[in-house]
């Protein structure tokens, strides 16, 4: 699950961030409205958490113009503002949920989860492709009645090859959207990562079948394919 967040007082991102990745989240943390917006707009997120005051664009803004250019994505709002007027304002601008500082972690996470379980309801929240199935609210994986467990980024990584079966998804597009935006795109985490899958897949007693759905194409990247 990937998650972003747009806070610019360092002690309070941090708190989040490392609550979030208890979780099992992923969190690209962007500490000013310019440089967030610029991250919402261009890549995929599950949830995106925005504070309201913030150097550059404020919170509403980017909530604003993301929604203008059609990102459904669920935004939780934080304010240290607990007003009537944000909290209206917000909500009619398309926010999904509002919190107000100081909170817990915990309540975050709650409400996270709500909204992903509100979201589901829109969107495909169990994936199957053949006889594999994904689900992404209990982060399980079935084949035939067996199931294996996967690391948060593996998880990521066949969801997002499962969301697109037999289409050939690139090494950069896989590092982009599963490992973040800046990281190293010389790394070879993605390959090492999909050979560990490939493992955890065929270990299956019943997955036979299975040997081969994630094919490697040669010089761009990799294809999941039915089985």
């Amino acid at each position: 699950m990937k998650i972003l967040l747009v806070e610019d007082e360092q002690k309070i991102a941090d708190f989040i961030c490392e609550g979030m990745q208890t979780k099992n989240f992923t969190v690209t943390h962007c500490a000013d409205g310019n440089q967030g917006y610029e991250v919402a707009s261009k890549n995929t997120f599950d949830i995106i958490i925005l504070d309201i005051m913030l150097p550059g664009r404020d919170g509403l803004d980017i909530l604003r113009s993301i929604r203008q250019i059609g990102i459904d994505t669920p935004v939780i709002l934080l304010t240290a503002r607990n007003e009537l007027g944000d909290r209206v304002q917000g909500l009619e601008m398309g926010a999904d949920d509002y919190l107000a500082k100081p909170f817990y972690v915990e309540e975050l996470n709650a409400r996270i989860q709500a909204l992903l379980r509100r979201h589901a309801g829109t969107q495909q929240h169990v994936i199957e492709v053949g006889s594999l199935q994904l689900d992404c609210i209990n982060r399980s994986i079935n084949y035939q009645g067996q199931s294996v467990e996967l690391t948060s980024r593996e998880f990521s990584l066949l969801e997002y090859l499962m969301r697109s079966p037999n289409k050939v998804l690139t090494r950069g597009q896989l590092l982009e959207h599963v490992w973040g935006y800046d990281f190293d795109p010389c790394t070879n985490v993605v390959d090492v990562c999909i050979k560990r899958i490939r493992r955890k897949l065929t270990s299956l007693e019943s997955a036979g079948k299975m040997v081969g759905a994630i094919e490697s194409v040669r010089g761009t990247g990799y294809r999941l394919s039915p089985r």
